[in-house]
């Protein structure tokens, strides 16, 4: 077994350093990926609401629509994180933001399938780099044995997104008509849109790049932080193989195993966001159900609050004990195994719940496993490779939309799909366990090594 790394007693000024960043920073950037993600699958609600009839859309179409998205996040990923990087974080997502409420405002007037995937795909070019450039801001201002906690505190805008944005996505869609009559799909995307422009005017105020600049902390607090990090840095590029520099991240063999492991997760995490409110809906013809439109929103939201409460407190045991492979993979194998079991169930309770037990799983396992690559990667091999990693991501949020909706059409049901997104968890969790076995069983695992396998 791996000898657990040593972490160093708290000071008071760390404690009231990382407080700070918690509470002035953490909140805020949570804040943005919250009306990030809600903005992104706006087009999940809109579908079953009105949207697919009024555009023809097949299940196909559909599913091209939601993953055309991630064609123009792709190809601008990395180059946007690299500009981060060089740019700084407040100039940069601020940009990011203002111009991805723009293009998310136009949904608002689409009248055709053409449209709707042209704006899908611009969609896609204006918010490329905002995640992982979110993950290396926050990288930044905190030591990696914060990291996880932090992180997990910003993941958890993700579920609540859904938990929030799903019933408000109701209330703004039953609002037909009353706003320059305006059909409810279209004005939720109305309603949506302008909070992240007004967000990205106010980021350009609020963020600070760097520790040094926080005119909020105490010259104490800033002297920890930034000595802090330094060191870690130091001790990446010098002792761990750590690299600056594109180069390093593409030619590095542990950030495309991580890319791979992500592919898994985030397969599964669109396929849920994009297709459980049409799932829902399919109910009404499946178990003779009726729903309105606000029921179907509070439907979709309730596997994702015990999604949040799981992932606070699994978050909170990687931060305690360290992470370990274990933290990623039994996730994993948990969501790979239940999801296909979902349309099995004999009831809409059943369903919703075993659906519940994979959101849990998925979100669960993203805030540890986020916390790796800033571990043996700085400076630009950092941007670089985070912004890689989430690439990959991104060409599973394509898949999983497009591949989901094409299998649907070929089947006739979401069986054939849903075992599909398990199989690719399940090919997570063995990359992670295999990830950790080439570390060495008996391998040290000091602060900044990328894994050890057990305890």
């Amino acid at each position: 077994m791996g000898t657990p790394a040593v972490t160093p007693v708290a000071t008071d000024v760390e404690r009231s350093a990382i407080k700070k960043v918690a509470v002035r920073l953490v909140p805020f950037v949570a804040l943005m990926f919250f009306v990030n993600f809600l903005d992104r699958t706006a087009v999940s609600f809109a579908e079953p609401n009105g949207m697919g009839e009024d555009l023809g859309l097949s299940a196909a179409q559909f599913g091209l629509a939601s993953g055309v998205f991630f064609i123009g996040y792709i190809l601008l990923e990395v180059p946007s994180n690299m500009a981060l990087h060089r740019f700084g974080a407040r100039r940069w997502l601020a940009r990011i933001m203002v111009t991805w409420g723009i293009v998310s405002l136009a949904f608002t007037w689409v009248n055709s399938t053409e449209q709707l995937y042209g704006l899908r795909f611009l969609l896609g070019v204006a918010e490329a780099g905002f995640f992982p450039g979110a993950i290396l801001f926050l990288s930044q201002w905190v030591p990696a044995r914060h990291r996880t906690r932090i992180l997990a505190l910003f993941y958890l805008a993700q579920p609540l997104t859904t938990v929030i944005g799903a019933p408000l996505a109701g209330l703004l869609i039953n609002q037909h008509g009353a706003f320059l009559g305006l059909e409810g799909w279209r004005f939720m995307f109305l309603g949506v849109s302008v909070p992240a422009i007004l967000l990205g005017v106010i980021a350009w105020f609020y963020l600070i790049d760097r520790p040094a600049d926080a005119t909020w902390l105490t010259a104490a607090e800033k002297d920890w932080l930034t000595g802090e990090l330094a060191r870690e840095n130091d001790e990446k590029t010098a002792g761990h193989g750590g690299r600056e520099g594109i180069k390093a991240a593409f030619a590095s063999g542990r950030v495309w195993v991580l890319s791979l492991i992500y592919f898994g997760f985030i397969y599964g995490l669109y396929a849920l966001a994009f297709f459980l409110p049409t799932i829902i809906s399919g109910f009404e013809d499946e178990f003779g159900t009726h729903f309105s439109v606000m029921d179907k929103g509070l439907i979709t939201a309730i596997p994702y609050l015990p999604a949040a409460i799981v992932l606070f407190f699994w978050s909170r045991h990687a931060t305690r004990h360290g992470v370990r492979a274990w933290h990623v993979a039994g996730p994993a194998v948990v969501g790979g195994v239940s999801i296909p079991l979902a349309l099995s169930m004999g009831s809409p309770t059943a369903t919703v719940a075993v659906i519940t037990v994979t959101a849990c799983s998925i979100f669960a396992a993203l805030p540890a496993f986020w916390s790796l690559p800033s571990r043996f990667l700085t400076g630009g091999a950092a941007a670089a490779g985070i912004a890689l990693i989430n690439t990959a991501g991104n060409v599973a949020g394509f898949a999983a939309g497009y591949i989901t909706g094409w299998l649907h059409d070929l089947s006739g049901s979401y069986y054939l799909p849903l075992f599909l997104v398990g199989g690719f968890m399940v090919l997570s969790a063995v990359l992670m366990a295999c990830l950790a076995a080439r570390r060495g069983p008996t391998a040290p695992a000091p602060e900044q090594e990328l894994i050890t396998a057990g305890h």
